[in-house]
């Protein structure tokens, strides 16, 4: 006997590819289709809404979205995260439209790459549908309609999201030396904060404690994009407290000088609302502290 939510159907033939240059840098765009905040404004096609959406984006996580129709009809999906490469890869199988019997019709393996493209996002989706009813067919023949306006709505939301913090600098210091204070743990703690280890690696994790005077916080971070000399990207997330974002360091030649451009997105994750230490102000001030002045102070020593 057939379990609930058991797919016994046969597989078939059928898969989607769809691209779309997403007007955004890739870490703001993996974040919109894997934070449940950002696919719920997204996900559907046009005049459907999601007023229930969870995600674990995690490999083994749960998925779950109440897809709502204009006509008031909801559509559960149910699905599991397959793989997570942060920010490049996310891959999930998802199935819905359940019989009577509380089975599935359908199981679809869905597969999103985000490639960067100068400052832009390269986004691919590769959805195959693995087994499904005969009943199915007419759905099936739609998906690409219902994909293709889902990523026109989640196309013009990624660019409006709440723009991120952003610091530059242009320092009395060749690219080598000041790439050297960004990623040297010995450098780094003469100015940013006291790491015990710290290496530009991806997948390097590294935590930190900091913050006021009345209240520190545990700060874990991600190496997640490192080009030698040019580009150092990592995670940034408080254990315990809801939130994730990416700061990133990009450094550009100015005729012996450096450029230093800081970019930390993300940041209307975490909590203001309930924690001022969270507000997009609070992060302004302290990148501008570190950058403007203890950087300065530590490449541009007074003389």
């Amino acid at each position: 006997m057939a379990q609930k939510n058991e797919l016994i159907h046969e597989p078939v033939s059928s898969e989607l590819v769809i691209t779309r240059l997403i007007a955004a840098p890739r870490a703001l765009t993996f974040k919109a289709w894997t934070d449940p905040k950002h696919l719920a404004q997204w996900w559907g096609p046009k005049g459907f809404s999601a007023p229930v959406c969870r995600m674990d984006p995690r490999p083994g996580g749960a998925i779950y979205i109440e897809m709502r129709g204009p006509d008031g009809v909801q559509f559960p999906i149910q699905g599991t995260v397959r793989e997570v490469v942060v920010p490049e890869k996310f891959v999930f199988v998802t199935t819905g439209f359940e019989d009577a019997q509380g089975i599935p019709q359908v199981e679809i393996l869905n597969t999103v790459t985000f490639a960067e493209e100068q400052g832009k996002t390269r986004l691919t989706l590769r959805a195959s549908v693995l087994r499904a009813t005969p009943e199915m067919a007419e759905s099936i023949a739609g998906m690409e309609e219902g994909w293709t306006q889902s990523l026109e709505r989640f196309e013009t939301l990624v660019p409006g999201l709440l723009a991120p913090v952003v610091c530059e600098r242009t320092f009395h210091a060749p690219i080598a030396t000041v790439w050297k204070a960004i990623t040297n743990v010995n450098d780094m703690k003469q100015w940013y904060f006291d790491l015990a280890e710290f290496k530009p690696e991806v997948g390097f994790t590294f935590e930190f404690t900091a913050g006021s005077p009345e209240k520190t916080y545990l700060h874990r971070c991600k190496v997640v994009e490192v080009v030698p000399g040019k580009k150092l990207s990592y995670s940034w997330e408080y254990p315990g407290n809801e939130g994730l974002s990416y700061v990133t360091f990009e450094l550009f030649d100015e005729n012996g000088k450096t450029k230093l451009k800081l970019t930390h997105e993300g940041v209307e994750t975490f909590p203001s609302k309930e924690n001022a230490d969270f507000a997009k102000s609070s992060f302004t001030q302290g990148w501008n502290e570190i950058i403007n002045t203890m950087l300065k102070n530590f490449l541009e020593p007074a003389s």
